[in-house]
């Protein structure tokens, strides 16, 4: 009898935000929850019904959400702004620096649908710019949780940080890596895997993506470490400046452009601290195309089977260095 295999379970990680947020607004009357015509695809619709007067929908007009979110923050409450990731960080990239940021606002910013999770909607809809808009900018965590287990933890520590915060969701499915019972750390990295043949980095939908490709590797006898870094403003410096030492090379990659993200900042502790040979995965420097956010990821080489063979000629590239 064949053996029977059964794939993990998916999880959208914007269920697990709005369990979390309408938990935690159970308790706490001053959170309040900002959206720009999008109940439904943020699922505010279970916190409209317990408490339509902590809704403000402002309609399709970013600018202005992000706006009316400083000033309620200013008035003692507690929001949560919820809007596409490619609306809320593009359309309100001012009004997120001057009255969230610089502000030091004490407001949630929660990207959903975030990298090409719209994907076919095309380029108008990819938010692969977000990582590198937002983490500029000073005062701002900028945080993309890897599963739903981290984005419910990530919610919870964002509600008691006091100060503004950028949380990048996506509406794909992924499924869950780290413990339950996870608590977020600003900052830390998070160990998948270890290894010494090289280090691979990811984020949000990529994390479960380079563990699978590193799976793929240890079949042929490659070990590699896996860290998933959710925190992209400020960086896990110490464990970077770690995996360069122990694995002598870092693979990253990411659902954003190959500039200004997850890699460029990693790279820049790198080229500091611990000079290594790196490569960064992600959409390179183009507009990515229409199609749905799995085809893409795969085109742009960010398939399992693409990390891996990434990671094989990273692993080459080392060798022949040293």
């Amino acid at each position: 009898m064949n053996a029977v295999t059964t794939s993990p379970k998916l999880h959208d990680c914007r269920d697990a935000f709005v369990s979390v947020l309408e938990r935690l607004a159970a308790d706490n009357s001053k959170i309040v929850a900002v959206c720009n015509d999008s109940v439904g695809s943020s699922k505010l619709g279970g916190f409209k019904a317990k408490w339509p007067e902590r809704l403000v929908n402002v309609g399709i007009a970013e600018q202005n959400m992000v706006g009316v979110s400083a000033g309620l923050a200013n008035g003692g409450l507690l929001p949560f702004v919820c809007a596409a990731s490619c609306f809320l960080t593009g359309r309100s990239l001012e009004q997120v620096k001057a009255d969230i940021a610089y502000s030091n606002a004490n407001v949630k910013l929660i990207g959903i649908s975030s990298g090409m999770a719209y994907g076919e909607l095309g380029p108008t809809h990819h938010s692969i710019e977000d990582f590198a808009w937002m983490r500029v900018l000073p005062n701002l965590p900028v945080i993309a949780p890897c599963d739903s287990i981290e984005t419910a933890a990530a919610v919870e520590w964002a509600a008691q940080y006091d100060g503004p915060v950028f949380l990048r969701l996506s509406r794909v499915g992924v499924p869950d890596l780290l413990p339950p019972g996870h608590k977020f750390e600003l900052g830390k990295a998070n160990l998948l895997r270890d290894g010494d043949a090289l280090t691979l980095i990811a984020n949000g939908t990529l994390s479960h993506r380079v563990m699978k490709a590193a799976d793929l590797l240890a079949a042929e006898g490659i070990e590699v470490r896996v860290l998933n870094m959710a925190t992209v403003r400020p960086m896990d410096v110490e464990a970077i400046i770690a995996a360069a030492g122990d694995t002598g090379a870092i693979l990253t990659a990411e659902e954003h452009s190959t500039f200004g993200g997850l890699g460029s900042a990693i790279a820049e502790v790198v080229v500091a601290e611990a000079p290594v040979p790196m490569k960064i995965l992600g959409v390179p420097g183009i507009f990515a195309p229409t199609g749905s956010a799995e085809a893409l990821l795969d085109e742009f080489g960010m398939s399992p089977d693409g990390i891996a063979s990434a990671a094989k000629a990273l692993i080459a590239r080392k060798s022949a260095r040293n």
